[in-house]
């Protein structure tokens, strides 16, 4: 018991040290393309006609003046103390900025990823039982259309469909869940609709990959010899043991979830995390994008180091894979 305790603290500290160093080459990353960007948020902040004098005057109130690593190291130490940064636009805190448009991006990953995987088991399941069948490979190259695509045109062809031609969803604008569950949910079906079409492809063919080998296994035979509904062989003898490669792509793909989730608030102008840092972006407003770059790359490797774990605890071999 102490030799797998000891394995569990060893991988979760080889865990904690590479997302320490992900996060700071994430924001030496964005730090240096803001810093290489043209533009200058002084005049964001006072306009075209500021003089000389305002803007040296904001330079240094802002510390722009600062040489580059100097205000990368600054930030930096400001972000391990939990100090995202101050918006140069608004004087508001970007934790606080992150936080209120943080229930829009989170909703619209958590309603994707459960509709990804509510599609994708099925999905699965049906195409490993019947491997090579008409429904196999009619889904084969749908899955491939589905992968190609981008997610802006999937959301194009989603807004085309199901709101200009058959009508009933909005193409853009948020209601809260606060004011009403079912208009918030109306609203949020084609954005979530567009990041969950981007998984399923990914999630069934994995599933349907790890399903064909179990049920080649020999408990499978023997459960079909006893006579055994075919359902309840797929579904309960077949799919557990299939599913961990499925969780652990499950985990890894919030980055993409977080990722699509940004094109697709600007498609449908949503009040979330992406739409501020898009408008961020174009305002100049440099510890905004950054502090939001930098959240998210914490959210994704929590997601990533979580998963991890999970799956050195659940197996054995990775406890002892080498470093």
């Amino acid at each position: 018991m102490a030799t797998g305790r000891g394995a569990i603290a060893r991988l979760v500290g080889r865990r904690l040290l590479r997302t320490g160093a992900v996060l700071l080459l994430v924001g030496f990353g964005v730090s240096f393309l803001i810093n290489l960007t043209p533009g200058d948020p002084a005049f964001a902040l006072l306009g075209d006609q500021a003089t000389g004098e305002q803007i040296a005057a904001v330079h240094q109130q802002l510390h722009l003046d600062d040489p580059f690593l100097s205000r990368y190291w600054s930030w930096m130490i400001g972000i391990a103390h939990g100090d995202f940064g101050t918006s140069y636009l608004t004087g508001e805190p970007v934790l606080t900025a992150i936080a209120a448009r943080l229930p829009v991006t989170g909703e619209l990953v958590l309603l994707a990823l459960g509709a990804a995987l509510a599609i994708a088991v099925p999905v699965g399941v049906l195409t490993a039982h019947r491997a090579d069948g008409r429904v196999d490979r009619a889904w084969s190259v749908a899955s491939s259309g589905l992968i190609s695509t981008p997610p802006f045109v999937l959301a194009l062809g989603l807004v085309y469909l199901l709101a200009l031609r058959v009508g009933g969803f909005p193409a853009t604008g948020w209601v809260p869940a606060a004011d009403g569950l079912g208009a918030n949910l109306h609203h949020a079906v084609l954005p979530a609709a567009t990041l969950a079409l981007a998984l399923v492809p990914t999630y069934s063919r994995m599933l349907r990959a790890d399903m064909i080998t179990t049920l080649q296994e020999d408990y499978i035979l023997a459960a079909r010899s006893r006579g055994l509904p075919v359902r309840r062989i797929l579904f309960r003898h077949a799919l557990r043991p299939s599913s961990f490669s499925l969780v652990t792509l499950t985990g890894i793909s919030i980055g993409q979830l977080i990722s699509g989730a940004v094109v697709v608030e600007v498609l449908f102008a949503l009040p979330g995390v992406g739409q501020l840092i898009v408008t961020s972006v174009t305002a100049k407003d440099v510890p905004v994008v950054q502090g939001v770059v930098m959240f998210l790359a914490v959210v994704y490797c929590a997601a990533t180091a979580v998963t991890d774990v999970a799956y050195g605890y659940l197996d054995p071999r990775v406890r002892i894979r080498p470093a």
